[in-house]
């Protein structure tokens, strides 16, 4: 691992996160919203997040929309199934791109392609986020799904 990203998961206290990576949740609102589905959540959350060449965000899914901002690092590479099938993939930190949203609903998968690269972002969840509101995709069920970005599935599933 990068000794640059073995520094900040000491000094910003970052954890495992059950997606790939690690983070540390930085700010919850205490202002309380209703969603459309009738839950109660905070406001807005916000982490930070580090991935690493050899730890990628595996595909999964949120019901809140989900603001990427990119702080430091190599490029960072978002890739984002909408619910119609149509795949996109937002560079970060490469030009002059360091922000991107992913819409509720989506399966997204992050990953850093430079070899011992890594980066920092933050996540900012609106509504909050909440371990309830998140879903792991399995390779099978996005495969099933849609099959014509089964490559791109299978390299970023666990």
């Amino acid at each position: 691992m990068h000794p640059e990203a073995q520094r900040l998961i000491a000094a910003l206290r970052l954890q495992p996160h059950p997606e790939g990576g690690w983070y540390r949740e930085t700010y919850r609102s205490a202002d309380r919203v209703t969603t459309q589905h009738g839950t109660v959540r905070s406001a807005t959350t916000a982490i930070y997040f580090l991935l690493t060449s050899a730890a990628f965000s595996t595909f999964h899914r949120l019901s809140s929309d989900e603001t990427w901002h990119f702080y430091r690092g190599d490029p960072i590479a978002v890739e984002i199934i909408s619910p119609s099938g149509a795949h996109t993939r937002r560079i970060l930190g490469s030009g002059d791109d360091f922000q991107t949203t992913i819409p509720a609903g989506a399966h997204f998968a992050a990953h850093v392609d430079a070899p011992d690269g890594y980066a920092l972002v933050g996540c900012d969840v609106a509504p909050g986020f909440e371990f309830a509101d998140f879903a792991l995709t399995t390779r099978s069920m996005l495969t099933a799904a849609y099959p014509q970005h089964g490559p791109l599935i299978a390299r970023y599933t666990r």
